[in-house]
This record gives structure tokens, C-alpha cells and sequence, in this order.
């Protein structure tokens, strides 16, 4: 185990912080908010605030628990306004041998009874002193569902395992993993709708960013008495930041400032119902009431205009051993409505942040700060403008320059099916000038390209090369009287892995505006079980958009018909591993593009006589509809193709949580012929000959049987022959899907070789 010593954590902080606190400057929240803070774990954001409360020429104090605070005035009474800074999440507890990390959960109860389950096939940072490391949760892939009568369970902590493309446990250890190193969600906040923000711990957020908001001015505060701030750690884990504080500093009255946890919850862990927008919510607890503080806050707002709603809260958890710290009789709690709280699509509203922040500014009789809809300080989904403080450590080693660059093109466009403009439009981007002019669009929105053509007296296979170009998603279609969408799935997929996360509306103009994944009911009470995995499909969920009717959802450019996927980045892993959503079909996608790039446009004059078809297909998720649309059209002219490479994704069973039985082809050990799957299988002797001509030509191959369909079996009907390839992929149709990028240079080498010599 790696030793941390006092000076190293001390170095570790101080050195690699970026502070964004320059003279004054104010707070960076797209910064700050990308530090993860996991319970127990918070001394990055700690030092962080620390000196941020230095920028604005405060004195703060940090304690052996690191919780930071500023004391400004004198006498009585003294006062003590608080916020949390810490996050659920998880901390490495075990490397295994096969390079997983296991995790334990920290709070060790869970939140809520869905917390776990929505960690499962989710990108995840884990946070090493040199910096963050791009992993993965393990999840189960939908294509080899077929295969488990009793599939392991995705809603326990002991199947969660995070995969950062290690092989072994020392490969791991060698990449800077290590045992107590913090895991978080890799989810930066989104803007939903026009001013709502979300994202994992966003309602473990917002109290700090207000208070550290309002501290600008402290100095300028006109209160009597004493004043003091404080960012208390450790508040899942019991409280214990708060007991220390409290402990520390006699106060007559107390301000919590963060997510209000209400006596009862309303519809989607609402308090009282209260939706984003509706103000700031001032909680009153059972014996707070008689000490006159909510209604003081009250009356404030009411005078100032302040929107706000009493509401009958919990009081903050203050645990530990021994006399316990207890809150005076002169308390409040200060947040803002949230949905879905303690989930990655946790949303809240930053209009009332603002309002929440400005009622702080006058409550301490601070000078007005302006901020609004078109000045906001709030906004962390904007790029941050501080240096990143927490690097994500590069360990690749993919050399294929110009297929790295087409492959990230391709993954991180977005066309589900039925939409496929963007992804259409980054292949046209990507073929070099003289393919992309002879390529055409066909009548089902394929993309086509004829490279060669007939020569009297030779007789060689005309060839197509299929690989489809849509991703799942959803589809709008229907906007209720509220304002929130009601949404179909596009593709089989496991909607555990969706719902309750962030997606993105995609809107005709190419513009997106943010949303949440709606859960489904009872999620956030005792005892609540998901459904069967695969019920949820082709059933209808919702998506919050951040408006209360139709009319608001309207004027945000959302119609019926709309699509919306997650949002996407791709993620190096170790070596030449990678992860991101939508590598189906999208690295299929890419390989077509860098063989046509291969075989050049003097084709036709270096081997007179073969005519190859490439053909990017819509709608396979939906029914291999592009593809049969493009196959009836062309046999009907007689133009059917003799030979058909369907390029697709082969779902790999190389994960802790898959049955091995079949589909156990790793990783970088080469592409793979498709030989069976559910739709088509593969003649021997065509699988044999790929496998010739691979090793021939140094290709490395693999061959084998996985799930699911792919386009080859509409073509075997008009007298084709249908062989199928692909390339390995791990935790198919999820977030969270890993390839390498060897196996897909070397589909395109042997797509190349096939071209020129089948």
C-alpha cells in the first residue's frame, strides 16, 4: 500500500490545486464543482475553499477533520452559518487479480435503495494523488441477456467493479490505483432546460456554492455580534464536521444551508412537492419552531421579495461518540427545491440559488451582489476557467493517429435511430475529399459509396460493406399539460442504465437542451425493487426538462419527435483501451472510413473489375431497417451484392458479472469474426478463410459466438453470402462501453485485404 505521510498529502493539495481565488476574483463553481469531495475524502475541495476564502482577503481556519470556517465581529450573539462539502460515493477497498477494483460504499448505509444500481455500467473517475484516472463501472450486456437464466444482480454493492482497462491487479497498481483512493461518478453538471442545473451530488452542492457565494463580502457584514461561515466535512458519515464545529465554537443560533430532508417526501423526493423554481425553502424542525429564527428568514424574504416556502424539515445528523453536539434552539434549515435527490439526475433550480444567496447577503447585511439569468456565478456547467486542478492521468498507447481522430469523431456524434443527421454528417467529415464526393444518400437515409466498376471479360464478387451508423436512444412522443416529456425507448437496452441519469434533447437544428430520466415509482422508499431488467423495454419513461407546462417545454424547441441519448466523452482507459457510449456501431463506423481511406481513389485502376459498395446504414437498432430497405431496393434492380462483410460490434462476456460460457473474446487480442449469433450464422468455410487471410497478413483474429442480430441477415434472402465481423466490446449498450483500439485498426486491415483479395 502506497504510505501517505503528512507531508505528502500536504504537498498533494497544496501543489496540484489550481486555486481560482486570484485577489478577489470570485468563485469558479465549473471548477470547484469537479473536485470530488467522497465523505471522509474531502481535503482537495477543503483547501480548495480555503483558498478561495483567502482570495477575498478572509482568514479561515481549517481543523484536523478539515472543515474550514471564518469568524468576522465580536460579542454576542454568535451566530453560525453551515454547509456540507461532502459526497456519497465509493473508496477502493480490494484489487483483485484480475485488475477490477472493488469498492465500499461511503456512507456505508445507502442513501437511498437505488444509489448502487444506478453506479452499475456508469463512467467513474478514481482519484490519485498524481490525478484522476478514467474507469468504469461493470455492467451487465443487454445482447447476452439470452444466457442468463439467473443473472447476477446490478443493485448490490458487491457486484460493483470498477474497470479501468487493467489486466492484472499489478497493471492496476502501476496505472496509480490503489486501496482508499475515492470513486466518483465522471458526470460535470448540465444545464436542464434554460435554467435548471443537474448532475450527480448536485444537491450536495448547491449550500456550500451559496454560502462561499455570499462570503465575497463578509467583511463588509453589518450584523452585531459574531459571525461565522463554516464548510463542515463528513456530514454523511454522521455529522462529524458539524459535531467538530460545534464543538469547537459556543453559537447561539444555527443556519444549515444544503439539501433539505424533508419529515416526509413528496412525488420524486420532492419536499412538499415543491419543484425547481419555486423559491427557497426554509425548514423548520419540531424544536426550532419556538426559537423564532425560520420565521425571522421568513419575514426577510417576504420584505425583500424573496420567494420562499416554510416547510417542515429533519434537522442535520450530528453523530459520533460520547456527549453528542446539539444545535440551539434558535435553528434553521435554508435550501431549494430539488427532483429526484441523491440520484445523478438530481436537479435544482439556480434561480433559486440566487435567491438563496441573496437572502444569506441580506440576513448578514452584506452589499447586494447582482447576479441573474444572463449574470449568473452559479452556472458549473460552463467550461471552467481555472487551470484543472485534478488532472485525468493519460496512460494510453494508441499510435493510429488518423483512425484515433476518426474514431473520437464518431462516438461523440449523436444520432439514435431514426436521426442519424449528426452521425451522418461526421462520416462525411471523415472520408477523404474524393469519397465523400461520389458518396449519396439513398431513399432510407443510408449512406453509400461505389468504389469501382465492371470490366468486360473479369469476373470478380461484387462486395458491400455494411456497418450501421444509428446508436440507441429515445424518441419524444408526447408533451404532458406539466411540461415534462414522455419518452420512448430506441433499441434494446437495460433501462436501469438510463433512467435517473442526465440525457440531452436533440433538437433538428442540431442544439440540445439538457433533461432528467424520470424513476420509476417508489423509487426512494424502503424495500423498493426494480422491475425485472428487461420489462422496461418498449415501455414509456419521462424526462424532466425543467418548465410546469407544455407551452414553457414548447418554447424551449422541444417537439414530439425529438430525440435524446446521454451525453458522451471519450475516455482513454489503459493501453489502448477506451470507453465511451455509442462504440456500437460507431468503431464499425470508423473502420469502413479508414479502409476506404486505404484503398485510395485509384481503386478502380489497381484492380479493374471488383466493385465494392460501402453502405452506413440507418435504423439497425430498431430492426435492421436500413439495411432491409437497401437490400429490397437493390435486388428488385438486379444489383444485388455476391459477398456482404456486415461490420458490427461483438459483444464481449470478458467481465466479472458475464457467464464466460460464450462471447469470451478479450479485449486487444484482435478483431473477430462474428461467426453466430442470434441472427445469422457465419458458413465454415467463409470463417476459415477470414481467419486465413488474417493470420497471412499479420492481422490479428479472433472468432467466436456472442448475441444479438446484426445486418448481414437481410441479404442472405436475395441470394448473398453474409459473413459477419466485429471487434470485441465490453458492457454492451450502456454508458460505460470499453473496446480497443488494436482490434479496430485491425478490422480495417482486414476489411482492406478482403476489398483486394476475396
Amino acid at each position: 500500500m502506497r504510505r501517505w505521510t503528512a507531508g505528502v498529502v500536504l504537498a498533494v493539495l497544496v501543489g496540484s490545486i489550481s486555486s481560482p481565488a486570484i485577489a478577489g476574483a470570485p468563485p469558479d463553481f465549473a471548477a470547484l464543482s469537479r473536485i470530488v469531495a467522497v465523505s471522509g475524502y474531502e481535503q482537495r475541495l477543503s483547501a480548495a475553499i480555503s483558498a478561495q476564502l483567502q482570495g477575498q482577503g478572509l482568514r479561515p481556519q481549517r481543523d484536523n477533520m478539515d472543515d474550514v470556517w471564518v469568524t468576522v465581529g465580536k460579542g454576542s450573539p454568535h451566530r453560525l452559518i453551515v454547509a456540507a462539502i461532502d459526497e456519497p460515493g465509493y473508496v477502493v477497498g480490494a484489487i483483485d487479480a484480475q485488475g477490477y477494483l472493488r469498492v465500499q460504499r461511503l456512507p456505508q448505509r445507502e442513501p437511498n435503495p437505488v444509489f448502487d444500481t444506478l453506479s452499475f455500467a456508469q463512467p467513474v473517475h478514481v482519484v490519485t494523488p498524481e490525478g484522476l484516472l478514467n474507469g468504469g463501472f461493470a455492467g451487465l450486456s443487454i445482447h447476452l441477456a439470452p444466457g442468463h437464466l439467473n443473472p447476477p444482480s446490478m443493485s448490490q454493492l458487491g457486484n460493483l467493479y470498477v474497470d479501468i482497462g487493467a489486466h492484472s491487479a499489478a497493471a492496476a497498481r502501476a496505472a496509480g490505483a490503489d486501496l482508499l483512493e475515492p470513486v466518483a461518478l465522471a458526470q460535470p453538471p448540465i444545464t436542464v432546460g434554460a435554467d435548471d442545473e443537474a448532475g450527480a451530488s448536485a444537491g450536495d452542492r448547491f449550500g456550500w456554492e451559496a454560502l462561499l457565494e455570499a462570503a465575497q463580502h463578509l467583511g463588509q457584514a453589518r450584523t452585531e455580534g459574531t459571525t461565522t461561515i463554516a464548510f463542515v466535512t463528513q456530514q454523511w458519515l454522521g455529522g462529524r464536521g458539524l459535531a467538530r464545529v460545534l464543538t469547537e465554537l459556543p453559537v447561539n443560533e444555527v443556519i444549515f444551508v444544503g439539501r433539505i430532508v424533508p419529515s416526509a417526501p413528496g412525488p420524486a423526493g420532492t419536499v412538499a412537492g415543491l419543484l425547481p423554481g419555486e423559491g427557497v425553502l426554509i425548514g423548520t424542525t419540531a424544536a426550532s419552531a419556538a426559537g423564532g429564527l425560520p420565521a425571522q428568514l421568513m419575514s426577510l424574504a417576504l420584505r425583500h421579495h424573496i420567494a420562499a416556502k416554510a416547510v417542515s424539515a429533519r434537522p442535520p445528523v450530528i453523530g459520533g461518540f460520547g456527549p453528542r453536539a446539539a444545535l440551539p434552539p434558535r435553528f434553521a434549515a435554508l435550501g431549494v427545491p430539488t427532483v429526484y435527490p441523491v440520484t445523478p439526475a438530481e436537479t435544482f433550480s439556480r434561480s433559486d440559488l440566487r435567491k438563496l444567496t441573496r437572502l444569506l447577503e441580506i440576513y448578514l447585511g452584506e452589499p447586494v451582489t447582482p447576479m441573474s439569468a444572463s449574470r449568473d456565478p452559479f452556472n458549473a456547467a460552463r467550461t471552467p476557467s481555472a487551470e484543472d486542478n485534478q488532472p485525468v492521468l493519460d496512460h494510453a498507447a494508441a499510435p493510429y493517429a488518423t483512425l484515433l481522430k476518426t474514431l473520437q469523431t464518431m462516438t461523440t456524434a449523436y444520432g439514435a435511430s431514426g436521426h442519424e443527421q449528426g452521425a451522418r454528417a461526421a462520416i462525411l467529415s471523415r472520408l477523404p475529399a474524393w469519397a465523400r464526393r461520389r458518396a449519396h444518400v439513398d431513399p432510407a437515409g443510408n449512406l453509400v459509396l461505389h468504389i469501382g466498376h465492371a470490366v468486360p471479360g473479369v469476373h470478380t464478387p461484387s462486395i458491400l460493406f455494411d456497418a450501421h451508423m444509428d446508436e440507441i436512444g429515445y424518441q419524444v412522443t408526447h408533451i404532458r399539460r406539466d411540461g415534462e416529456l414522455v419518452v420512448r425507448e430506441l433499441g434494446g437496452f437495460y433501462g436501469r442504465y438510463y433512467l435517473g441519469h442526465v440525457m440531452l434533447v436533440h433538437l433538428p437544428d442540431g442544439h440540445s437542451v439538457g433533461a432528467v430520466l424520470g424513476l420509476p415509482s417508489g423509487w426512494d422508499r424502503p424495500g423498493f425493487k426494480w422491475p425485472p431488467a428487461l420489462q422496461t423495454l418498449n415501455e414509456s419513461a419521462e424526462a424532466y426538462v425543467g418548465t410546469d407546462s407544455r407551452a414553457a417545454t414548447e418554447r424551449l424547441g422541444i417537439a414530439v419527435g425529438d430525440f435524446l441519448t446521454m451525453p458522451k466523452t471519450y475516455r482513454p482507459l489503459l493501453g489502448a483501451h477506451f470507453e465511451v457510449r455509442s462504440i456500437d456501431d460507431r468503431a464499425g463506423d470508423t473502420a469502413l472510413i479508414e479502409t476506404v481511406r486505404a484503398l485510395g481513389p485509384d481503386f478502380a485502376r489497381r484492380h479493374p473489375g471488383r466493385q465494392l459498395t460501402f453502405l452506413w446504414a440507418t435504423r439497425e437498432e430498431v430492426g435492421l431497417e436500413g439495411a432491409a430497405a437497401y437490400a429490397a431496393r437493390v435486388a428488385k434492380l438486379g444489383r444485388e451484392p455476391d459477398v456482404v462483410f456486415a461490420v458490427d460490434m461483438f459483444v464481449s462476456s470478458q467481465s466479472p458479472l458475464e457467464t464466460g460460457r460464450y462471447g469470451d473474446q478479450p479485449l486487444g487480442e484482435g478483431f473477430v469474426v462474428r461467426a453466430v449469433d442470434l441472427s445469422h450464422i457465419d458458413s465454415p468455410a467463409d470463417v476459415a478463410r477470414v481467419v486465413s487471410l488474417a493470420r497471412s497478413h499479420h492481422i490479428p483474429v479472433q472468432y467466436g459466438i456472442t448475441g444479438g442480430g446484426n445486418d448481414s441477415a437481410v441479404y442472405t434472402r436475395y441470394g448473398a453470402d453474409a459473413v459477419a465481423l466485429g471487434w470485441p466490446t465490453k458492457y454492451s449498450h450502456s454508458p460505460a462501453e470499453q473496446s480497443d483500439t488494436r482490434d479496430i485498426d485491425g478490422l480495417s486491415r482486414i476489411c482492406t485485404v478482403l476489398a483486394k483479395d476475396w
